[in-house]
């Protein structure tokens, strides 16, 4: 655990560096291809810092499997890294180490899912351009037949071919050429299958959300006509109650009524009685 901690700090303290020194090399790689009539001096600087940059990114490897726990876990999951170190000298692969840098950067990265595969995505579509263009660029322009010879052509075939539109205008000549061709092509029709997953989940996780919220409404709406219809029943049964109970107390009333009344006459009659045995004392 100590270890793996170590490892995630080394990780996180070199992430900015290393993506500086990726885009410093790929402008150190571009700067020939593009500028083929530059002076020698800067042909040589450019050279030296793709040096710098591939002993750092070398560096960086050793460390970080120095320090892991599973070299050899390490070592598989880790491959592009490993080809990014260990093919320096093919020129049109160098680009490796740019987009094995991205591609660590966005491993580090606190991103939400589809966040970060839209980061991939664009950060891969970009990057295949990019290489694309100056690699086909580097091996095309001296070629005898080639029709690509700046970079303005490089990326409009780049472009046609990562799309697989593939007008035909432009078209690599040499073997190493048309091997960049086919890893492009088979790289644009992977990053549309992808686009194209990323949006149908955006959509499914859009209506996943909806029916989530319907059936939320839903189940309120079931809860509250089932609270309504125990309340109409509690109403129902304590009206029936009361008119039970006033039913009951009416014959009730009447018959302590109707025991009453014969009481009256017979209090009446006896002062008249009195009365009657009273007068025919003068």
């Amino acid at each position: 655990m100590k270890e793996h901690s170590r490892q995630t700090r080394w990780e996180r303290r070199t992430q900015t560096p290393l993506l500086v020194l990726a885009l410093g090399f790929a402008v150190a790689y571009a700067v020939p291809i593009v500028f083929p009539d530059a002076a020698e001096g800067v042909h040589r600087a450019c050279k030296h810092a793709e040096a710098v940059v591939w002993g750092a990114f070398a560096a960086d490897y050793a460390v970080r499997l120095g320090l892991s726990r599973s070299k050899k876990a390490f070592v598989r999951t880790h491959w592009l890294d490993l080809a990014a170190v260990l093919l320096p000298m093919i020129q049109p692969l160098r680009l490796l180490r740019v987009v094995s840098t991205l591609m660590l950067v966005g491993r580090r990265a606190r991103m939400a899912p589809q966040i970060r595969l839209t980061t991939y995505v664009a950060g891969a579509v970009v990057g295949l351009l990019m290489f694309g263009s100056l690699a086909v660029l580097s091996v095309e322009r001296d070629a005898p037949e080639g029709n690509i010879k700046n970079l303005g052509d490089a990326l409009w075939w780049s472009v046609t071919t990562m799309t697989t539109v593939g007008y035909g205008d432009h078209s690599p000549t040499t073997g190493l050429g048309r091997l960049l061709a086919v890893g492009l092509m088979l790289s644009g029709i992977a990053l549309l299958g992808v686009v194209t997953a990323n949006i149908a989940a955006w959509f499914i996780s859009r209506f996943e959300r909806d029916d989530q919220v319907e059936r939320a409404q839903t189940a309120a709406i079931t809860e509250l006509a089932a609270e309504v219809r125990a309340l109409r029943a509690e109403v129902a049964r304590l009206g029936g109650a009361r008119t039970a109970a006033a039913a009951g107390a009416a014959p009730a009333a009447e018959a302590a009524g109707a025991g009453a009344a014969p009481a009256a006459p017979e209090a009446a009659v006896e002062p008249v009685a009195a009365g009657s045995l009273s007068a025919p004392t003068p």
